[in-house]
C-alpha cells in the first residue's frame, strides 16, 4: 500500500502563461551545425541564407526564340515585316544570350527569306529576357534564420547555387511510461509532431530514468505517469533525478502535465491520455522545441465564425477541437476529448484562461492538428 508521501500530488495549477514565459529564459538553443541542403529539408535555419553571386549573372532567354535587337523590329507586322539588320541567331530558354541583343523574338515572329531575317511583329526591349540579378542579387538574405526550410526552399535554394547550410535540430527522447495502446499512440503522435517541426524524435525502448541520464539528446518527453495513480511516477522521477519546475498547468485537458530540467535539457512529462498529451503538446511542446531549434512557429491558422457557443471555465486556457460546417466551425468537444471527437475534427482552438468561452458568431483562430 502506498504511503500518502509517495503519492503524486498537484500542489496549484500554474498559469499556462506562466510557463511559457519560464522557456524564454530558461531553455537555450541547441548547438547549430552545417548540413547538406538536400538534407536540410524541414530543419529550423540557424543563420540567414545569402546570396553569394548575383542571379543569373548575365541576359538569359526567358523562351525559345530569335535573339534580335529590339529598335529594329520597330513597327513590323505580319503586312509590314521589318528587316533585320543581320540573321539573328536562335536561342533556347536558358541561354545566354550574345552580345549586342537585348531582346528574344518568339519563334513565329521572325521568318528567313534567303539570307535575310525578317520581323514579323515588335519586340520590345528586354522582352523574353531574363535580366542580371532579377532572380537574386549578391547579398540578398533569401531564407532568414529562425524559419523551416520548406521543399520549395530547398529547390529554390539549389537553383541559386546554395549547397549547405547552417540549422539546428533538437534531438528529443520520446518515453511512454504508460502500459496499452492508449499511451502508446499518444507517444508516436508526440513523436511524429516532433520529427515534423525541426526536431530528430528517438523513440527507441527506453525507461524515463534511462531517458533522463542519457545527456547525447537535447530534450525528453514523457507520456505517462503524471497524475496520482498507483503506478504513477514520472514526476518524483524527474524530481529524482533532476528538477520539477511545474506540475499541474492550467490547460483542459493536460491539467497534469509537467515540465522540469536535468542539468540544462528541458523535460516534458505530459499525461497518458490522447486527448490530454495532445493538448500539453500544443499549448507547452511545441514552444519548448521552437525555442530549442530557435526557430519560429510557422502555423497556418485560419479565421472562422463559431456556429455555436462555446463555454469553458474561467482559470483554465482550454483546447477545443472543431470542424467545418459549411462557413463556419463548430466544436465537436469539450472537457475530456474522445478518440472519435479528435478525428472528427479538423483543428482546435485555444480559450484563454480568462475567458469563459464565445459566442455564436465569433470570429476565432483555428490551428491545424500535427
Amino acid at each position: 500500500m502506498l504511503e500518502d508521501s509517495d503519492i503524486q500530488r498537484i500542489a496549484r495549477l500554474t498559469p499556462l502563461a506562466d510557463v511559457l514565459a519560464s522557456f524564454d529564459l530558461a531553455i537555450m538553443p541547441v548547438v547549430p551545425r552545417e548540413e547538406a541542403l538536400s538534407r536540410a529539408t524541414g530543419l529550423a535555419l540557424a543563420a540567414d541564407v545569402i546570396a553569394q553571386t548575383g542571379h543569373p549573372r548575365s541576359a538569359l532567354a526567358l523562351r525559345d526564340g530569335f535573339a534580335v535587337r529590339s529598335e529594329e523590329t520597330l513597327d513590323a507586322s505580319s503586312y509590314a515585316p521589318a528587316a533585320l539588320a543581320t540573321k539573328p541567331a536562335r536561342v533556347d530558354a536558358g541561354a545566354s544570350l550574345p552580345e549586342g541583343v537585348d531582346a528574344v523574338a518568339p519563334i513565329d515572329a521572325v521568318q528567313m527569306r534567303g539570307a535575310t531575317a525578317e520581323a514579323l511583329s515588335t519586340v520590345a526591349p528586354d522582352e523574353g529576357v531574363l535580366l542580371p540579378d532579377i532572380d537574386a542579387a549578391a547579398g540578398l538574405k533569401l531564407r532568414l534564420g529562425g524559419a523551416a526550410l520548406r521543399r520549395i526552399d530547398v529547390a529554390l535554394l539549389a537553383a541559386l547555387g546554395v549547397e549547405r547550410v547552417m540549422v539546428r535540430q533538437p534531438r528529443v527522447r520520446v518515453v511512454c511510461e504508460n502500459d496499452g495502446a492508449i499511451a502508446a499512440s499518444a507517444a508516436a503522435l508526440i513523436a511524429s509532431a516532433i520529427n515534423a517541426e525541426s526536431g530528430l524524435a528517438i523513440t527507441q525502448g527506453a525507461t524515463l530514468e534511462a531517458a533522463l541520464g542519457d545527456e547525447t539528446t537535447d530534450a525528453v518527453v514523457a507520456i505517462g505517469g503524471t497524475g496520482s495513480g498507483r503506478n504513477d511516477k514520472s514526476v518524483r522521477t524527474l524530481a529524482r533525478l533532476g528538477k520539477v519546475a511545474f506540475h499541474g498547468v492550467a490547460i483542459a485537458p493536460g491539467e497534469t502535465t509537467a515540465i522540469g530540467s536535468v542539468k540544462s535539457r528541458p523535460v516534458l512529462l505530459l499525461p497518458g491520455r490522447v486527448d490530454a498529451a495532445l493538448a500539453g503538446w500544443l499549448t507547452i511542446g511545441r514552444r519548448m522545441l521552437a525555442r530549442l531549434a530557435f526557430r519560429l512557429i510557422e502555423d497556418q491558422p485560419f479565421a472562422a465564425e463559431l456556429g455555436r457557443k462555446i463555454t469553458s471555465p474561467l482559470g483554465l486556457a482550454e483546447v477545443v477541437p472543431v470542424r467545418r460546417r459549411l462557413a463556419r466551425v463548430e466544436p465537436v468537444a469539450a472537457g475530456y476529448l474522445s478518440l472519435q471527437s479528435l478525428i472528427k475534427a479538423e483543428g482546435w482552438i485555444l480559450i484563454p484562461a480568462d475567458s469563459e468561452g464565445h459566442q455564436q458568431g465569433a470570429r476565432v483562430i483555428v490551428r491545424p492538428w500535427p
